[in-house]
């Protein structure tokens, strides 16, 4: 049995050191394991209800506003169905990673179950989390998983909304209220992002913005 790492915070002899540090570690990885998704490693359920609400506290608090997306695999039954649960695993754990990667670090991303993804974006108004949506939306088609001999079109359809300081409604509210926008956009044809109106037309992505998203992580995959 290999001898515990003694902690750099509990200098000099001790007869229980180990066994304080051992629980440390111990203790540490089952609070991980309580927040986070075992499937493809982001933030889970109960975490995202956590962060929904200190946001909103600090909403109003302080002001200003954060956005949710919501988003959700187009046909994803049908790709269970013709290549295998576990290709389907692979496409939800590569798209984690993708989305860790395509987000800031103060950004929530969250499997909310099955194959749709919630990600919270702090301080953040409708506008950018549009074209934040979209950007992903344009890179999931990007991604080249291959199944036998092919390679799998994969597409998202996505839902964004807004909260602000006028609004007093619970996290479960707000985001039923964004899973609307997710039904929009699902009804509308998929492969979309439907959201609230905004006075402002949304650009897209530019050729150059998507090349350098895509670049790197398709150079974190081959890696």
């Amino acid at each position: 049995m290999s001898t515990p790492a003694r902690c750099s915070d509990c200098p000099g002899d001790c007869q229980y050191l180990d066994e304080i540090c051992e629980l440390r570690q111990k203790i540490g990885e089952l609070s991980e394991q309580v927040l986070t998704d075992a499937l493809t490693g982001l933030y889970n359920y109960r975490h995202l209800l956590w962060a929904m609400n200190q946001e909103m506290e600090r909403v109003h608090r302080s002001g200003g506003t954060f956005s949710v997306i919501v988003l959700d695999f187009d046909n994803f039954k049908g790709i269970n169905d013709q290549y295998g649960h576990e290709f389907g695993n692979q496409v939800l754990k590569t798209a984690g990673t993708f989305f860790q990667r395509s987000l800031r670090k103060l950004d929530v991303p969250c499997r909310f179950g099955g194959e749709e993804f919630v990600l919270v974006l702090p301080s953040t108004d409708l506008r950018d989390a549009v074209q934040l949506a979209e950007r992903i939306r344009e890179g999931v088609t990007r991604i080249q998983l291959r199944a036998g001999d092919q390679y799998v079109p994969l597409s998202v359809s996505m839902g964004v909304d807004v909260y602000r300081a006028s609004d007093r409604i619970t996290p479960e509210v707000f985001l039923d209220r964004a899973d609307q926008y997710l039904l929009q956009a699902k009804q509308a044809g998929k492969n979309r992002v439907h959201y609230p109106r905004m006075a402002d037309p949304v650009d897209g992505m530019s050729s150059d913005e998507r090349s350098a998203l895509m670049d790197v992580f398709e150079r974190d995959q081959g890696a």
